[in-house]
């Protein structure tokens, strides 16, 4: 399934937009991502690894959005919609003195909310007939998913926010009456929901494209599982195990293991797999077409759960108590490839890695991934993260999103003194600096593809972690300022990324 033209010896940068720098209280697609782009460029990187892209609600996190196919609007551009005539130098004058280094997104999402409600005013007064031409146009080829999305997110704005089965019966249920109704009380709210979707993914599209211009390919991120509270169950009931008021019956989880005596009970509803197959995989094929459309890689987080997966009843409190049940395995990707054809693809594979779950991932032939932070604890020279052990075909990262910094966790008691005795050793030197001395080690590798995040390659620690699994709330809101693109790390990076094979070879042929 995956090829040399798919995955060439490469490397990149894993950074969320909103991580980006500027005025407006979250990274956005102007300007600063397109100097990030740039970036990338010079320093012989040719991919940009992003998280889920969707509109985040209670948490902020990436993976519980209330969509799958939808843009997060916080990402929307504001100088460029005023370059577009959307909003006015005016609006965009008096900014809340929001913090530069981290998102604080309940005041940040209340003013994004407010401009962009002033940006829609504006075009259904203002648009011409071409700009709402193109508008119409763009809202016919997405109503497959559209359609249902914006009026969920009407109706959850009109509702307080409230969960969907918290809504009256008739609109959480769908009853033909209820949303004939709504469609036509909120139907102002709706075209404003649909507005800036447009905006965002025109956005994305254009600064895609760019990236692409500079040879920089995006890996995006399709968590398996979603959102109970997301577009995607409210409209497909069927598809999971809900009962008759819409709420799980059963729930994803991971059983008890060393990290946690109790298990992690993440709380998403499940797929009926059976009753998707029945239409042969429609909803997933729609969600892999859309992400494909955004994105030139995927990156299909908690991959083991397509051959087992941990069903967890709703009522028990813990994910202790559940049971190993068969995913669809080959038969959904025989039909995805039927359907789809050979797709870039990288299998998460962390975590209770089983026979079946390699099985399903070297037939399919996708590349696993490989974290240097687990490396060098336990398992002395047979630990599968240890880069002697890698093949070809993975993908190497510092550490991930849940990781912390490699800075952070050499410094804390993540690393143990076993850790610390043993990664010396495996060198053959003293540990130096930390960050690049791991960042060494996988770009040295056979792993085709070598990611790092950008806090590893500027050297940050512990407080500029991502997220902390189990932790509910503090995560997500790491932001970097714009004078460290300009740090010396970035001609570090690029000397590491040419001396190891990992330059892009049309750019070193120019070179040459």
């Amino acid at each position: 399934m995956t090829n040399a033209s798919i995955f060439p010896r490469s490397s990149g940068v894993l950074l969320h937009p909103t991580s980006l720098p500027g005025r407006y209280g979250v990274g956005d697609l102007g300007e600063w991502a397109y100097h990030f782009v740039d970036w990338l460029h010079e320093a012989g990187q040719s991919i940009w690894q992003v998280l889920p892209l969707g509109p985040t609600s209670y948490g902020d996190s990436p993976y519980q959005s209330l969509s799958t196919f939808a843009g997060n609007p916080l990402l929307i551009s504001f100088d460029r919609l005023a370059q577009d005539g959307w909003l006015t130098a005016g609006e965009l004058a008096a900014v809340p003195n929001f913090s530069v280094h981290s998102v604080d997104f309940g005041n940040v999402i209340t003013y994004h909310n407010t401009l962009l409600a002033k940006a829609y005013v504006r075009f259904a007064a203002s648009a011409t007939a071409a700009q709402k031409s193109a508008f119409d146009e763009w809202c016919a080829g997405q109503s497959y998913w559209l359609d249902d999305f914006a009026l969920f997110a009407a109706l959850k704005a009109a509702n307080g926010g409230k969960a969907w089965v918290e809504w009256p019966k008739g609109l959480a249920l769908r009853e033909a009456a209820a949303l004939a109704a709504a469609r036509v009380t909120y139907a102002d709210a709706v075209a404003e929901q649909k507005f800036k979707q447009w905006l965002f993914f025109t956005q994305w599209l254009e600064l895609k494209a760019y990236a692409g211009s500079k040879g920089i390919r995006m890996v995006g991120d399709i968590p398996i599982f979603v959102a109970h509270d997301s577009a995607d169950v409210w409209a497909n009931r069927d598809g999971y195990f809900l009962d008759d008021a819409g709420n799980p019956t059963v729930i994803a989880g991971v059983p008890p293991d060393y990290f946690s005596p109790t298990g992690q009970r993440w709380g998403n509803p499940l797929y009926r797999w059976e009753q998707m197959k029945q239409d042969g995989y429609k909803w997933w094929l729609n969600r892999i077409k859309a992400t494909l459309a955004v994105v030139d890689i995927v990156r299909v987080d908690h991959f083991r759960g397509f051959e087992a997966y941990w069903e967890v009843p709703a009522t028990e409190k813990t994910a202790e108590k559940g049971q190993w049940v068969p995913g669809p395995g080959f038969d959904f990707f025989n039909v995805v490839v039927e359907k789809l054809g050979d797709l870039p693809i990288i299998a998460e594979d962390l975590g209770l890695i089983t026979e079946g779950v390699i099985a399903l991932r070297d037939g399919l032939g996708l590349p696993g991934m490989k974290i240097l932070q687990f490396a060098f604890g336990g398992a002395g020279g047979e630990n599968s993260f240890l880069p002697h052990n890698y093949t070809p075909n993975c993908v190497v990262y510092t550490g991930t999103h849940d990781n912390n910094t490699t800075l952070g966790w050499w410094m804390s008691g993540e690393a143990d003194d076993d850790i610390r005795s043993y990664l010396p050793q495996y060198m053959g030197r003293d540990v130096q600096e930390i960050h690049w001395d791991l960042t060494r080690m996988g770009m040295a590798s056979v792993a085709h593809t070598f990611v790092v995040p950008m806090q590893d390659v500027l050297g940050f620690g512990a407080d500029t972690r991502m997220n902390t699994p189990g932790r509910e709330s503090g995560n997500w809101g790491w932001r970097f300022t714009a004078e460290w693109l300009n740090h010396p790390a970035h001609e570090r990076l690029a000397y590491l990324t040419k001396l190891y094979g990992r330059w892009p070879k049309a750019e070193v042929t120019e070179a040459e």
